[in-house]
């Protein structure tokens, strides 16, 4: 089951769990990979940048979780918006960066892409995984009542029909964000509620609760009794 942490300011608890271990993967590697969310779970990203700037942030290898197939400037974009929140500078890059996404590509051209880099220059691996939770208890652009226990699933894949709008995304496979050592999920308000009870109780039919050793970071006090 998930551990969970409660914070006034979880989005500065999260920054603080995951800038000390991101420094020792780098340490122990001299490298380090990073997949995040968007939305507003996104918001540590701009601490970590700032934490591990000067060094670490120069080589951090830094791949989103999940996108949606629609163009950079959309409001709607994942990556655009936090370049346009600030949490990404493009005057201060990661050492490489993998958008899910990019402006003009069919949905199953930008998996295929992605899959293949993830392999490539991420040796299919991935290291720490900042995270965020909806209220229907997805992760990803992985649902609940989806089968995203899939045996043999690619890296990465695309969703034409996704329950929540809009419909096509490309996301990380569960067997992807497995391979990360560490994992944190930033949940905040009460609309999270019911999900975060169900993910700290380990509910199998959320995708959170395959992920071994999450660690929940929220503003809300939950009976996990």
């Amino acid at each position: 089951m998930a551990s969970v942490l409660r914070a006034e300011e979880p989005a500065w608890l999260v920054a603080e769990l995951l800038v000390p271990t991101l420094e020792r993967i780098d340490r122990e590697q001299g490298r380090v990979r990073l997949a995040v969310t968007g939305g507003s779970a996104v918001a540590p990203l701009g601490r970590i940048r700032r934490a591990l700037a000067g060094g670490i942030w120069g080589r951090l290898q830094l791949t989103w979780i999940d996108e949606r197939c629609v163009p950079f400037a959309d409001p709607e974009s994942n990556r655009g918006a936090a370049y346009r929140a600030g949490h990404l500078d493009p005057q201060d890059p990661p050492g490489a960066e993998l958008a899910l996404y990019l402006d003009g590509e069919t949905p199953e051209a930008a998996a295929e892409r992605v899959a293949a880099a993830l392999a490539a220059g991420f040796q299919g691996r991935l290291d720490a995984l900042l995270l965020g939770l909806g209220e229907d208890g997805h992760i990803a652009s992985l649902f609940p009542g989806r089968p995203f226990l899939r045996p043999g699933a690619p890296l990465a894949f695309a969703v034409l029909d996704s329950p929540k709008p809009p419909p096509r995304r490309i996301t990380l496979s569960l067997a992807a964000l497995a391979t990360a050592a560490h994992a944190v999920l930033l949940a905040t308000g009460e609309g999270k509620r019911g999900a975060l009870e169900r993910l700290a109780h380990g509910d199998p039919e959320l995708p959170g609760s395959a992920l071994e050793g999450l660690v929940v970071v929220s503003d809300l006090r939950l009976d996990v009794r």
